[in-house]
């Protein structure tokens, strides 16, 4: 396959591409989280240990900016943000799923815990 630029980015194959947009230690678990309900940052930085406060914002930004995730923001004191799945998160979740459960696999042939 030759080389493409998306975003003013050059890559090299279609699996690079995806990659970069839900890979990462963080997008998936996003995404994930919100696979059953629409949350709150308060309530996706409760629920994503480890995370931390800019590192959450940032993967929220991209998430949205790729279109995997809505953000809806109402205007109330004090300002209240919900996060959903768009249609295109929502599809992507089957290969999240099928990455979830290989790392699932792999953890128990490992014996890790």
């Amino acid at each position: 396959m030759p080389d493409f630029t998306y975003k003013g980015k050059i890559y090299y194959n279609p699996v690079q591409l995806v990659m970069e947009q839900i890979g990462g230690a963080w997008k998936a678990p996003i995404l994930w989280r919100l696979k059953d309900n629409t949350m709150r940052y308060g309530e996706l930085r409760k629920d994503i240990p480890h995370i931390s406060d800019k590192m959450l914002t940032t993967q929220l930004r991209e998430l949205e900016e790729d279109g995997y995730i809505n953000r809806q923001v109402y205007a109330v004191v004090p300002p209240k943000t919900e996060y959903s799945l768009t249609l295109k998160g929502k599809e992507v979740l089957e290969l999240i799923t099928e990455i979830r459960n290989y790392g699932l696999k792999l953890m128990e042939e490992q014996k890790i815990k």
